[in-house]
């Protein structure tokens, strides 16, 4: 037995290799993640092919007026899992770039103030707001639009702070600093220079409460209060499709058709979430470095 074992190895050994099939030269494919892009490898396999949700066109480089196509993920992340539920079939969608950056100097000419003018005002459908179509000088683009805002209107944008504060009308950018306290805004910069991050739902607006020490304490539609520099940019007036809460779905099909699948059937107990509560007021959020009061001794 041992015999006819140790043959067997030998004549393994003895045997030709198979000829080895031809290597194909592959080229790593790219995944976007946090805006760089990866290779993909081992981390980042699913069941799926990258190449059917495309997330290429996050990573748009060059600013375009263009739809932009848009695959469904069906709520599911890389690996082919659902991250988020009840979201799944819709009608097919367009995404258009919205500039939240208002104060957009164009190369080559003089910073201050400029003028742009209304073009279009139409429904968005991945936003509750409705965008306008702007233009000035040579480019073009879409922003948010306020409630009253109409075709041939000309908005004003400055980045000045002056002595007296503007009159400004609906739909313009100014800094905080220059626009009067009380006065009625949407798309705040937490930044200067970052881009509108708060107030940018439909039918919303915030307050310019008061301007201390160069900065300004603006309380949001939640009532919650926030403190950023008088530099940051917001635009006069509210948002746009004031009555978007109060639409009628009026039957379960039309959720569907924008994207909402129902809930599951399982039924879960109702835990302390459920209920009327009375919280106080968060306390104010502050983007804006003070010095501690070891540095100011």
């Amino acid at each position: 037995m041992a015999v006819s074992s140790l043959t067997r190895a030998f004549g393994a050994l003895l045997l030709p290799s198979a000829p080895s099939l031809p290597q194909i030269a592959q080229y790593p494919r790219l995944v976007c993640l946090g805006g760089s892009l990866l290779p993909a490898g081992h981390g980042f396999s699913t069941s799926a092919s990258l190449c059917t949700n495309n997330p290429m066109w996050k990573c748009r480089i060059k600013y375009t007026t263009r739809p932009i196509g848009m695959k469904k993920t069906g709520g599911r992340d890389h690996t082919g899992r659902i991250a988020v539920h009840r979201i799944g079939g819709g009608h097919k969608q367009r995404y258009r770039m919205i500039d939240f950056q208002r104060l957009r100097f164009v190369s080559g000419a003089e910073p201050g103030p400029y003028e742009e003018k209304v073009i279009q005002v139409r429904y968005d459908p991945c936003r509750s707001a409705d965008i306008a179509l702007v233009a000035g000088g040579t480019q073009k683009r879409w922003i948010i639009a306020t409630e009253n805002m109409q075709p041939g209107d000309l908005l004003k944008t400055s980045g000045h702070i002056g002595r007296m504060a503007v009159s400004a009308n609906e739909g313009d950018a100014y800094p905080l600093g220059a626009l009067p306290v009380g006065t009625l805004v949407n798309n705040l910069e937490s930044h200067p220079g970052k881009g509108a991050q708060y107030i940018r739902a439909a039918g919303t607006c915030g307050v310019l409460l008061r301007k201390v020490n160069g900065t300004a304490i603006v309380q949001l539609p939640s009532k919650r209060r926030i403190q950023v520099l008088e530099t940051c940019m917001a635009t006069v007036g509210r948002v746009s499709n004031v009555d978007h809460n109060k639409r009628i779905i009026g039957k379960a099909g039309r959720n569907r058709w924008l994207g909402k699948r129902p809930h599951s059937g399982l039924w879960h107990r109702k835990g302390g979430w459920a209920g009327r509560k009375i919280k106080p007021l968060p306390p104010m959020k502050s983007y804006v470095n003070l010095p501690s009061a070891a540095a100011r001794s």
